[in-house]
C-alpha cells in the first residue's frame, strides 16, 4: 500500500520542486535547551528572565585548502565535503594579506567556510556532540580552556571522516577543520556551563 505524504512533506515536495531550500525539521537539541537547559541556567545563574541566559547564535565552520588557487580540484572537493558536513553550501575563503614563505598572495582562494544559523545551527551541534566527537581516537573530553573570554568556543578537528556524510572510497585527502561555537553569553562562565548543560563533554580542568 502506497504511503500518504504528510502535509509537511508535500510543502518540502513542492518547495523544492520550485528551486527553493527545504524546510529544516526542528532539532531536539532545541527542545531540550527550551525545556531543560533554559529553566537549570535561570536557576542557576538567577536571571530575572529567560532572555538573559546564554543561547546559540550561529556556529561557524572553516576548512582551509592552502593550495586552492592552484589546485582547483582541492578546493572543489573541500566544498563538496563541507556541504555534505553541514548541508550547507560553503563560501570561498580569500587570503587577506600575502604570505611569501606559502606562496600566498592576497586575494588568493584558501579554503571555505559555512556560518550556521537556526534549526541546521542545532543539527550541526547535536550531530557534533552524540557522533562526531565520540568518534575521535582516544578522546577523553574537551578543553576546557578553549573559550575566547566572551562565552563563545572553538575546537580544531583534524580530519573530516569522523562525520558520517564522508565516504571512505570517494574523498581525496584528508583535511582539518576550525569550529566555533558562538553564544550570547556574557563570560566563559556563563558560555561554559551553558554548552556543558547542551552536552558538551568539557573536562573540569
Amino acid at each position: 500500500m502506497a504511503k500518504t505524504k504528510t502535509k509537511s512533506q508535500e510543502e518540502a515536495t513542492e518547495q523544492t520542486a520550485a528551486g527553493k531550500p527545504a524546510p529544516v525539521p526542528r532539532s531536539r537539541l532545541r527542545d531540550h535547551f527550551e525545556q531543560v537547559v533554559l529553566p537549570e541556567l535561570v536557576k542557576e545563574f538567577g536571571y530575572t528572565t529567560p532572555m538573559q541566559a546564554p543561547r546559540l547564535l550561529k556556529i561557524v565552520v572553516n576548512m582551509g585548502v592552502g593550495t586552492g588557487q592552484s589546485d582547483s580540484k582541492a578546493l572543489e572537493n573541500s566544498i563538496r565535503d563541507m556541504t555534505a558536513i553541514t548541508g550547507q553550501k560553503p563560501v570561498i575563503t580569500t587570503a587577506r594579506k600575502a604570505i611569501s614563505n606559502f606562496r600566498i598572495r592576497e586575494g588568493y582562494k584558501i579554503g571555505c567556510k559555512v556560518t550556521l544559523r537556526g534549526e541546521r545551527m542545532y543539527h550541526f551541534l547535536d550531530k557534533l556532540i552524540t557522533i562526531v566527537l565520540p568518534r575521535l581516537r582516544d578522546f577523553r573530553g574537551l578543553s576546557p580552556k578553549s573559550f575566547d573570554g566572551r562565552g563563545n568556543y572553538s575546537l580544531g578537528l583534524k580530519e573530516q571522516l569522523v562525520f558520517p556524510e564522508i565516504n571512505y572510497d570517494t574523498f581525496d585527502k584528508i583535511r582539518g577543520m576550525d569550529i566555533t561555537i558562538c553564544t550570547s553569553a556574557r563570560s566563559d562562565d556563563e558560555g561554559r556551563a551553558f554548552l556543558k548543560k547542551m552536552g558538551m563533554p568539557l573536562r573540569d580542568k
